[in-house]
């Protein structure tokens, strides 16, 4: 994990489309009671092929408030096993952490329940932004090992932002660029890699929202605006018309999703998600639309400040070292990992590894 890591007890659209009302700067748009759902979200996890010491580590629900998220509990069951939880705050990660010694069934609950709520900044009425230690944003400045800021990147950065005069300004003209130039590859694995050097360094601009978003990341960072991305997984359907852009069921093994957020003075985090945009131009039928199309420029409106919160955010983090693996980190914590003395398993062979996500929404909602 990247710094300031310490254990804790283990007990513990647009116009067609019509958003809320936007609120001032960082406030949250009202759906449901008092703008809150609760959801319950279940990942449970089994190694069908244990070998020697096995460990498997789970992302957790965030582990700080937000706008558009509280997280009412993180509970597990590994039935007796040595088993606990890492967090690291400046990324709001936290990691469910269990081992299986040999001829033991590998076999993990993670219960999260959150309440979630639409977010929207009205980038046209500057509001009195919460304060942020400058320690804070500068770590959200960092490059990583998948997100540099220097060379091609720095260089690109530049040349987007070339004329612009306000952070406002260079947040937009890199979201317009993203949506402009990257296109959703439905033959990338997961959700992508987000190896940004390499996506400019070849030209190959495709990929899924860990590629295009983390783009967006870097390519901000880059140009002085603190950014990160925001790794989570869609729990219900999309309420503004979008079939893309939701879950299709309660099963939502693999409906994990990347999103960003960028730090702008006057107003605080931004929520953004030109990958979305994207999603919407290649998946919404009946499909491969236009930038042009109505649908597609709604949701390229609405994505730059407001995420539609049937999503659940786990972390910002990149670079996780998986505490006790003997393997190398991963880039993010999106999905269940597993190890075994055989090594590390595929995350995203949910079959073999055998983990299924689900999602229920409660009755009662937070006020």
């Amino acid at each position: 994990m990247n710094r300031r890591d310490f254990l804790r007890s283990a007990g513990v659209a647009a116009a067609a489309l019509a958003l809320p009302k936007m609120g001032r700067a960082g406030q949250s748009t009202a759906t449901g009671a008092g703008g809150w759902r609760t959801f319950e979200v279940t990942t449970r996890v089994e190694v069908l092929k244990p070998s020697g010491m096995t460990r498997i580590w789970l992302p957790e629900a965030l582990i700080v408030d937000t706008p558009f998220q509280k997280t009412l509990a993180n509970t597990f069951s590994a039935a007796g096993r040595d088993t606990k939880v890492v967090e690291n705050r400046p990324d709001a990660l936290g990691i469910l952490a269990a081992e299986f010694p040999a001829g033991v069934t590998p076999v993990l609950t993670l219960t999260s329940r959150v309440a979630l709520r639409n977010i929207a900044v009205d980038l046209f009425a500057p509001g009195k932004s919460q304060k942020i230690n400058r320690a804070d944003l500068e770590y959200f400045l960092q490059p990583t090992k998948l997100l540099p800021t220097d060379g091609i990147v720095k260089a690109t950065a530049m040349e987007i932002t070339k004329g612009a005069n306000t952070d406002v300004e260079k947040a937009r003209a890199i979201y317009q660029w993203i949506v402009d130039n990257t296109f959703r590859n439905p033959k990338t694995r997961g959700c992508g890699v987000g190896d940004i050097r390499f996506m400019l360094e070849s030209k190959d601009l495709g990929g899924k929202c860990a590629d295009l978003n983390a783009l967006y990341v870097g390519l901000a960072r880059a140009a002085g605006l603190p950014a990160r991305d925001v790794y989570g997984i869609r729990v219900a359907k999309s309420e503004l018309g979008y079939k893309s852009l939701g879950a299709s069921s309660e099963k939502i093994t693999k409906s994990q999703h990347c999103r960003a957020e960028v730090y702008l003075a006057d107003y605080g985090w931004v929520p953004v998600d030109p990958a979305d945009v994207r999603k919407v131009v290649l998946e919404e039928p009946p499909g491969n639309r236009p930038l042009d199309d109505d649908m597609v420029k709604s949701a390229r409106a609405r994505l730059f400040g407001s995420w539609e919160m049937n999503w659940m955010a786990y972390n910002f983090a990149h670079d996780v070292t998986l505490p006790g693996s003997n393997g190398a980190p991963v880039g993010f914590l999106m999905y269940p990992q597993a190890e075994t003395a055989d090594g590390r398993l595929d995350c995203l062979d949910a079959n073999a590894f055998r983990y299924e996500i689900t999602s229920k929404e409660l009755a009662t909602a937070t006020s």
